[in-house]
């Protein structure tokens, strides 16, 4: 009989809930992905390239033409010059690039720190590098970091910390008070960062995205992941970047060419040919996505459900204690899919020991005002 490598871990929950929901008809609010395409001059530039030839493979790094662009982006956005050549790796997705980081870091007894509720893929690349998450819980119900349990849980063997902001599946943000504090709580220890900036252009109300690479002190010690698929609409694309120094971009290389060697060739040329044309296609996404967060809050008003507007990030968290109370939220994520028709994400599996009474389903609303619409008329009669 195998021995597993990865004893408790299944099949994802956001594969198990849009199985559900294909399986019953359910409208898919559970996975984070767009109902809608991408640009069409972004689509529309794959195929000029796929006819034209670029059907082979990259440089493992990434396309130069993709990295420049990426480069002039981030300095843009956060005021930091970075090399194209030896600081942004381009990745198929930004799941694989969590990956490697873990692995180009991470050595038998490491200890590495993740806040709850966490995204799924940390922990298990954690164990196949041979480390141990220390799960912190973030604070309820604001979901900001505890800083005297964070300090708690630093030790010897800590060598790596997880940041993940806009928060996936609370939309919380970090701050950059938050960073300073944090660079003042590691200052002269030997522990490093991957900074899991995907929603990075999904920030509403006004506010910033407090990147790790507009902090000095913290880049210097940081991987940071985004994603192109979050960015322009095209999930189904997995293909992300880390930007992060040169030191570490070389190790996170070593580790990366023998997991894909490189992303699709023609994705990558079309992402950059895109990026050059239309470089406003950023600047336009949080006013994007919070009309679609505002449209589906609305719409939710009258409901029976509550909740507070998502600080950013495609997700909305709704509390369903008024409703049935008697269910924990996987038995309500099912049962809303099932009876109800529309399919969510229960938040206790973010968390390794979730909060007594936790009441918390995820909605995303990174869909047509068609689907909001019919999703909302649905939950409003519960």
């Amino acid at each position: 009989m195998m021995l597993s490598k990865l004893p408790s871990v299944g099949t994802t929950i956001f594969t198990r809930m849009s199985q559900l929901a294909m399986e019953t008809g359910a409208l898919n609010l559970s996975q984070g992905f767009p109902d809608f395409d991408g640009p069409l001059a972004l689509r529309e530039a794959v195929s000029r390239h796929i006819a034209a030839g670029a059907n082979q493979y990259a440089p493992m790094a990434g396309l130069p033409a993709l990295r420049e662009q990426v480069a002039a982006k981030v300095a843009r956005s956060y005021g930091r010059v970075v090399s194209a050549d030896s600081e942004v790796t381009i990745t198929p997705g930004a799941t694989q690039a969590i990956f490697c980081a873990v692995q180009a870091l991470i050595h038998p007894g490491d200890e590495v720190i993740v806040f709850d509720p966490c995204y799924d893929s940390y922990e298990p690349a954690v164990e196949l590098a041979g480390g141990r998450c220390v799960h912190v819980p973030l604070a309820f119900p604001g979901f900001a970091i505890d800083w005297q349990r964070l300090l708690d849980a630093l030790s010897s063997k800590t060598r790596l910390i997880i940041l993940n902001s806009p928060h996936n599946p609370s939309g919380a943000l970090i701050c950059r008070a938050e960073l300073d504090r944090l660079a003042e709580l590691i200052r002269g220890r030997d522990i490093y960062l991957i900074s899991d900036e995907v929603y990075e252009h999904l920030v509403f109300d006004g506010s910033q995205h407090a990147s790790i690479l507009t902090h000095e002190e913290l880049y210097a010690r940081a991987f940071v992941v985004s994603s192109f698929g979050k960015t322009y609409h095209v999930t189904g694309w997995k293909t992300g970047y880390v930007v992060a120094p040169p030191a570490l971009t070389a190790e996170l290389r070593k580790v990366h060419q023998y997991v894909s060697f490189c992303a699709v060739t023609p994705l990558q040329w079309a992402l950059a040919d895109y990026m050059a044309e239309h470089p406003e296609h950023v600047a336009a996404l949080p006013a994007f996505y919070q009309a679609k967060r505002d449209l589906f809050c609305d719409l939710l008003a009258d409901s029976r459900f509550s909740f507070t507007r998502t600080a950013g990030s495609f997700f909305q968290l709704v509390d369903y204690s008024a409703i049935r109370p008697d269910l924990d939220d996987l038995a309500m994520a099912q049962w809303l899919t099932r009876e109800q028709g529309v399919a969510a994400i229960p938040i206790s599996v973010f968390y390794q020991q979730p909060p007594q009474g936790l009441r918390l389903l995820r909605f995303c609303f990174a869909k047509r005002e068609e689907t909001l619409r019919q999703a909302a008329a649905k939950l409003c009669v519960i």
